[in-house]
């Protein structure tokens, strides 16, 4: 558990160095919450969604592969960065609802999008309440439905008394406050998509996975793949949770093309 934890967490990719073209950075009230973005480059609009604990400067080194094709939008998902803290019975339902409502205020009939983690399951309930908006999308290290209560270490590590193990939380994070509403709304954490629901999303999927996450279980992985409309599957071999860290070039090439594909 604490090595998937760590991969969580630590980011070893220097904040140096990046080229990368910054167009806007805004904040804005949706459903009555504050929330934070940032876009680069030009082009068809591309959202990269952080995972949970994390900000969207965590996608920072990761901007200048995709802004020469695309208009990234970088988010502060709802608990995090600069966006508001999470209320006390948050859902990943009602984070989605209010990037639906970003996208909205932005005036974008149509997305794609990159989600790892948490950010790969709001982009799930975002396809999945809003048919056809997310015409492509890749996520990392999630399929749509995850339970906290099914993995009670982590329920029980995810405290505030253990930060000294989350050592660059603070970095993404914009205040104290942010830390702790974080670990302590991690028990709430559950999302699950009905075979339904699944059966009816529009967006074309690409699964990363690293063989070993233990935190995505395989009979769900056949399960989501079953019921999608269209899906591909990247298994990555000896890789944990953050299954596209260890080569971000091959991840940024291989998402380029999935996306690009009609």
């Amino acid at each position: 558990m604490k090595k998937i934890l760590l991969v969580i967490l630590l980011i070893s990719a220097s904040f140096s160095n990046w080229s990368q073209d910054l167009k806007n950075a805004e904040t804005i009230s949706i459903n009555g919450k504050n929330i934070y973005y940032e876009v680069y480059g030009s082009g068809e609009p591309l959202f990269l969604l952080h995972g949970y604990s994390l900000s969207s400067k965590y996608w920072l080194p990761y901007i200048s592969d995709f802004q020469d094709e695309y208009t990234v939008y970088v988010v502060d998902l709802q608990g995090h960065g600069k966006s508001d803290v999470f209320e006390e019975n948050w859902t990943v339902k009602a984070v989605a609802e209010n990037l639906n409502g970003l996208i909205e205020y932005l005036k974008l009939d149509e997305i794609k999008a990159i989600g790892y983690s948490y950010g790969g399951d709001v982009l799930f309930q975002l396809s999945a309440n809003n048919p056809g908006l997310v015409k492509s999308m890749v996520t990392i290290g999630a399929v749509g439905s995850w339970d906290i209560k099914d993995y009670p270490s982590w329920e029980a590590f995810f405290q505030y008394s253990n930060l000294d193990n989350f050592p660059e939380i603070k970095s993404f994070q914009h205040d104290d406050e942010h830390i702790r509403t974080i670990l302590k709304s991690f028990k709430k954490y559950r999302v699950k998509l009905s075979d339904a629901q699944l059966k009816n999303m529009q967006s074309n999927v690409l699964l990363i996975l690293g063989d070993d996450d233990d935190t995505i279980p395989l009979a769900e992985v056949a399960r989501v793949r079953k019921n999608l409309p269209s899906s591909d599957l990247w298994i990555l071999p000896n890789r944990p949770h953050g299954a596209h860290e260890k080569n971000k070039s091959e991840f940024a090439r291989v998402s380029k093309l999935f996306l690009s594909k009609k």
